[in-house]
């Protein structure tokens, strides 16, 4: 996998909106933030209009995005937040200027669209990393665990989770790539140019508001796609705010994810903390090699520079 340079004091960073609207008071916090460790926060003109749900129409959406791609000062791109619309503007984007200078694509959720694209068609690291929508006012001041993550993946600080045990946690080492992100929209992709790779890797999947069964359907799909056979390990993040029916499904959510990979036996590790869980949603690199150990005690995931 080819990694993006790691910035430096002075260098530019661009917000981009991919998916739905934000607003410049959604931002400020995250503008403040950039500059107090020393780099030079980019607002795209533009970045503030709206489409009913989305910021602005897929093709000026993609316009701001392939502006920051092809941009040579710009070192790094964060999306400002997710929702849905990344996949409408994807296939619009030529990545050919980016592919021969990469730089850091950072953002969660929606923006899994990106991660898995970039990496099945271009191999180059990105971040799954918390957006300017769930940054406070007062990170400046406080060392939140998503923000002090983002700073270290992005400057490229080693970086290393201590994970609480858990029931079915699966015990073991694997070695390889993080690849992953929201479960809901890697489902999505399936059979789409934006397909993600899994063979030999580590997957990490989180989701939010989903009901039980369409997480074992999502879940049950990647099995028979072949996502779940050959992987080294499994993270699972954040799992957060699911819903249930009437007659109850029966199943907890990650009795439900561990039933699906019940037929192999690489190590599983559950609640680690990447996903929809506001200011503890820790930084990952997609696409960097990792070592996950799962023990009766609890997990850590070491992630070198």
């Amino acid at each position: 996998m080819i990694q993006p340079p790691y910035l430096k004091q002075g260098d530019r960073v661009a917000i981009v909106a991919t998916a739905r609207k934000v607003s410049a008071a959604e931002v400020a916090s995250t503008l403040r933030l950039l500059a107090s460790w020393g780099l030079q926060p980019v607002v795209p003109d533009g970045l503030y209009d709206a489409d009913h749900q989305y910021a602005g129409t897929d093709q000026h959406r993609a316009a701001l995005l392939q502006q920051c791609l092809d941009d040579p000062s710009i070192r790094a791109i964060v999306c400002a937040r997710g929702g849905y619309g990344t996949v409408r503007i994807v296939d619009r984007l030529d990545f050919s200027t980016f592919a021969r200078q990469p730089k850091w694509i950072v953002g969660y959720s929606d923006v899994t669209v990106l991660h898995s694209h970039i990496r099945r068609n271009l191999g180059i690291q990105t971040l799954h990393a918390t957006m300017p929508l769930n940054i406070p006012a007062d990170a400046v001041k406080k060392a939140y665990l998503s923000t002090s993550s983002l700073r270290q993946a992005l400057f490229g600080e080693p970086l290393e989770y201590a994970i609480p045990a858990h029931r079915l946690n699966r015990q073991g080492c694997a070695l390889g790539p993080v690849v992953g992100g929201n479960l809901s929209i890697l489902y999505s992709l399936c059979g789409s140019p934006s397909d993600i790779d899994t063979d030999g890797c580590i997957l990490f999947i989180e989701d939010l508001d989903e009901y039980l069964y369409h997480v074992d359907r999502m879940m049950q799909n990647l099995r028979r796609c072949g996502k779940l056979k050959g992987l080294q390990g499994l993270l699972v993040g954040a799992l957060t705010d699911m819903h249930d029916n009437t007659i109850p499904y029966g199943r907890t959510v990650e009795e439900i994810v561990s039933d699906a990979v019940a037929d192999y036996d690489y190590p599983v590790c559950f609640s680690a903390p990447f996903g929809h869980i506001g200011t503890n949603n820790c930084a990952l690199p997609l696409g960097k090699e990792a070592r996950l150990n799962v023990s009766p005690s609890g997990c850590t995931l070491s992630l070198a520079v």
